[in-house]
């Protein structure tokens, strides 16, 4: 199956170095990360970084010409402090350098059209791809992009002593049915948590929710539009009171247990009756207490 991916690309106009990751949606939390990866890969920050008007960046270009930056995107900048350019709308010469390197990445890095099992197999991939492309000599160079990336790399500002949490924040509230809405679709919490405001940070690869500071859900982040993602662990507490819908449970469907939970139950409603379903719904709650 095909599937589009958006690049974040970084070039290094002095050596011609470049850095460049794929995500799967061009959102807040991509060119955040996109920053944060690109700053380990060269071991520092640039002093000043230039960029077209990007609405995940600039909120609002006043009337002057100045910029209204992003909450995250002032975040960032405010962590990793660099200073920020931004090009002249409709401009694309006023950036012509990672403009070209958009179509070189794409001729040389991403054809044919790569085959991967997983958008952290292919950056892999394409982060070699920068590393090898060091070794290059281009054109009126007498020296490596390798070589005259070292010089480069020793005016850049130094890397802060943790990294920026790279996420989109957002506050939520939890419905009746344990669930969370961020960005189309609804993640589960504990039942515990119903009707309760939590915040949601929406990561690249996963959504995490917290509520009033603690930690309370963590899930894969989900790309398409009205989806459900369920811990069936969310819901066990419930169950375990509630036992009549145990089989109809929207949670627990396709829920992948081992062949052996299947023959636990089996034999515990068999022994047990009813309360053996309880007994079963206490067996899949263990995984709870090693949380």
């Amino acid at each position: 199956m095909q599937r589009k991916a958006h690049c974040f690309i970084l070039d290094l106009p002095h050596s011609d170095g470049c850095f460049v990751k794929t995500y799967p949606a061009e959102s807040t939390e991509a060119l955040l990360d996109g920053h944060v990866s690109a700053f380990a890969f060269l071991g520092g920050v640039p002093q000043s970084i230039l960029y077209d008007n990007t609405r995940l960046a600039v909120a609002r270009i006043l009337g002057d010409g100045r910029r209204q930056r992003t909450q995250a995107f002032t975040e960032l900048q405010s962590h990793y402090l660099f200073d920020d350019r931004f090009g002249r709308p409709g401009k694309g010469n006023d950036k012509g350098k990672v403009e070209g390197l958009v179509g070189y990445a794409r001729r040389n890095f991403l054809v044919p059209i790569p085959s991967f099992e997983s958008f952290d197999a292919v950056n892999a991939c394409l982060e070699r791809c920068c590393l090898e492309r060091m070794d290059a000599r281009l054109r009126g160079h007498a020296e490596t992009i390798g070589q005259r990336m070292e010089r480069g790399l020793e005016a850049l500002l130094s890397l802060p002593a943790s990294p920026y949490d790279a996420c989109d924040k957002r506050s939520g509230r939890v419905n009746s049915l344990s669930l969370v809405r961020y960005r189309t679709n609804d993640y589960s919490v504990p039942v515990a948590y119903g009707h309760r405001d939590v915040l949601v940070k929406g990561y690249v690869a996963e959504v995490v929710i917290s509520c009033r500071g603690e930690f309370i859900a963590r899930h894969p982040r989900s790309y398409e539009r009205e989806d459900f993602v369920f811990d069936p662990i969310h819901y066990l507490s419930l169950l375990e009171r509630k036992t009549g819908a145990l089989e109809q449970a929207a949670p627990l469907q396709g829920w992948d247990l081992p062949e052996e939970f299947t023959t636990l139950r089996r034999l515990l409603e068999s022994r047990m009756g009813r309360r053996g379903k309880r007994e079963y719904v206490q067996v899949l709650r263990l995984p709870e207490t090693l949380r």
